[in-house]
Order: structure tokens, then sequence, then C-alpha cells
């Protein structure tokens, strides 16, 4: 994923809302380890244009921090290196909404791509994560629609 952009967040909250009614959701509520499915699309800018697919195994600690691997295929084009570090950030609400972002480190540098920022909203009693891309916090605006579900595997 070169650039990424800018989305407009619709999350379902499948049974998020009855989990943040027993006692309300926090960091502590997104831990372990989840296998994410990424699909959609970089709508702008053109020369980033084109269909995403992917995955990433990533791990929440509880306290807010996380890493992640992922192999995304942008346009086609498989990364160089079969799977992409990166660690970040994320923060839980009492809804149980959320955000997080990373910063992908990938060891070769033709795998590069901006820092990405993600909407979320726990369900299955925080063993199931909704996502959307919005984009990056510090790169230039672009147009997207990538959609993502995770699973909690361990």
């Amino acid at each position: 994923m070169k650039a990424l952009g800018a989305v407009t967040v619709l999350i379902c909250i499948l049974n998020g809302a009855g989990y943040a009614q027993n006692g309300g959701c926090g960091n502590w509520s997104l831990q372990g380890t989840f296998v994410f499915t990424v699909t959609g699309q970089i709508l702008a800018p053109a020369a980033a244009a084109g269909p995403v697919s992917g995955i990433a195994i990533t791990t929440f600690d509880g306290a807010g921090n996380l890493s992640q691997v992922d192999h995304v295929v942008h346009n086609g084009v498989p990364p160089i290196e079969d799977w992409r570090p990166a660690t970040g950030t994320y923060k839980v609400n009492s809804d149980c909404t959320g955000t997080f972002s990373f910063v992908p480190a990938p060891t070769v540098a033709a795998d590069a791509s901006p820092a990405l920022k993600v909407y979320f909203a726990l369900s299955n009693g925080g063993k199931q994560i909704n996502a959307v891309v919005s984009g990056s916090p510090n790169t230039p605006p672009f147009m997207a629609s990538i959609l993502s579900t995770g699973l909690w595997i361990y």
C-alpha cells in the first residue's frame, strides 16, 4: 500500500453494545493476537489507485501497544518482503469503539508505506474487531475504501 487516504467511517458494532453495557471497555478489552482479512481499494491519488487485499496478524498487549506483520497485495503486485513488520499504539473507548495507528517498518525499503490510522469497533466480547482504514496521521490525505475484520486466535 502506497499512499492511503481519508475515508468516511461507518462501523457496525455487532455485539459490542452489550459488551459496553456490562462494565464498558478500555485498552484492557483488546488483548491477544488477531488475524485480519483486508480488502478494498485506494481511490486517489491516481498514482496509488487500485485494489488492495491482504492479511495481517496483529498482537495487542492490553495496555495500548501493538505489533503486526502483514502481507498486502496492491494493484495486483505482491510485496517484495513476504511479511512486513509494523508497530503502533491503540486506544479503546468505553463504548468499545477505538482507533489504532501503526508504522510499517519493512526491511526492504521498496515495501514502505505511510503510517496508517484505523477506526474500529470491538464485538463478540472483544474477540472480533471490525475496522476501516481512515488515512495516515502524518501524510497528505488520500481516498480509500479499505475494510478489515480481525478475529482473535489466542
